[in-house]
């Protein structure tokens, strides 16, 4: 029998997560069934989204979330002892997967490694995983970028806004990012190839934004929400796009008392501003596939960089989550178990 260990999630967040709202259990595994493989973590994601689905999930629950893992044991032939394949089965380090079995949702679906040649499987958590297929899908999907337009980024030094600000890089776009420390805003610029970078807190976002962006803003993408998002719709040109993926400012809010910001209506009427949520969920492999073909093609040529935040350590995984909550990661903030 396998001992599995897995952080159970018994109380609905009351602003920022805490250490009593999980339990960490152990429960013993069922031998294998035919068609199932027995996998053992090797890297689990933290991410902003499980912040954000803690009121939509009945508690108690398993924390959900994307995870690498190692088939320990196989009944399936496609999947040999050794493989690797990716999952949505959180934070736990050993799990049963059927392979072959339907998804009815398609947040929890698995699926074999991609091909990343000599990558680090770790970025099938990141740049080659859901945050990269985020970034990608929508930014094309939304944005549909033009060589020579403006970009804005806010959460940019994010697991996923510090790859839309390469992708639109690549596009040959002007990228502009907002961030949260002097810090990252100087990375954004020196080691990723922003054309500007900021640190929000400490600069006066109307000003600095019509002298970085002269001519207007083309593109948004909006991870943060809250008033600086309003400040920068406002500067946009005629027909700009606003992909609206994260509302990260207003997580730990309570729902009854949401913050306040500008009011958006004229900006998006009298601009004709298209705005438009993206979900990954409603995406498919097929387009999750193409995205981490070209970005596993930018990373290997050096188009690209997947910046990683690395920690290590099961034990370690919530103290990681909170960090990664308050901005102490740039890139992907991930965990080795």
């Amino acid at each position: 029998m396998v001992k599995a260990r897995k952080y159970v999630v018994t109380k609905i967040f009351q602003g920022q997560p805490k250490r009593s709202d999980y339990e960490l259990v152990e429960e013993e595994l069922p031998p294998l069934k035919d068609g199932e493989v027995l996998v053992k973590a090797e890297w689990i994601s933290v991410d902003p989204y499980l912040r954000a689905y803690n009121r939509e999930s009945p508690t108690p629950y398993d924390q959900f979330g994307f995870q690498v893992g190692v088939v320990q044991e196989s009944k399936d032939p496609k999947y040999p002892v050794g493989s690797r394949v990716v999952s949505h089965k959180g934070w736990r380090d050993y799990v049963i997967l059927n392979m072959s079995a339907p998804f009815p949702n398609p947040a929890t679906r698995h699926y074999k490694l991609p091909d990343i040649g000599n990558l680090s499987p770790s970025l099938a958590v990141g740049a080659v995983g859901m945050p990269g297929a985020t970034a990608y899908i929508s930014f094309f999907e939304i944005g549909k970028p033009k060589a020579g337009e403006t970009v804005v980024v806010t959460g940019a030094a994010g697991a996923v806004g510090s790859l839309v600000g390469q992708i639109a890089k690549i596009k040959g776009c002007n990228v502009i990012g907002f961030t949260g420390s002097d810090k990252k805003a100087q990375s954004l610029k020196e080691e990723l190839g922003f054309d500007a970078a900021y640190n929000y807190r400490t600069v006066d976002v109307r000003k600095v934004l019509k002298e970085a962006a002269p001519n207007g803003v083309d593109i948004y993408f909006d991870n943060v929400g809250g008033e600086i998002s309003s400040t920068i719709m406002y500067q946009m040109n005629n027909k700009g796009r606003v992909i609206v993926v994260g509302s990260i400012s207003a997580y730990d809010s309570d729902p009854s008392d949401l913050p306040k910001v500008t009011i958006l209506q004229p900006a998006i009427l009298f601009k004709g501003l298209k705005v438009e949520a993206f979900l990954i969920w409603n995406s498919s492999q097929d387009e999750w596939n193409k995205a981490f073909a070209d970005i596993v093609k930018w990373i290997q040529s050096g188009q690209l960089k997947a910046k990683e935040h690395i920690s290590e350590g099961f034990d370690n995984i919530f103290d990681v989550y909170i960090g990664m909550l308050t901005g102490d990661n740039y890139g992907k903030a991930v965990i080795r178990v």
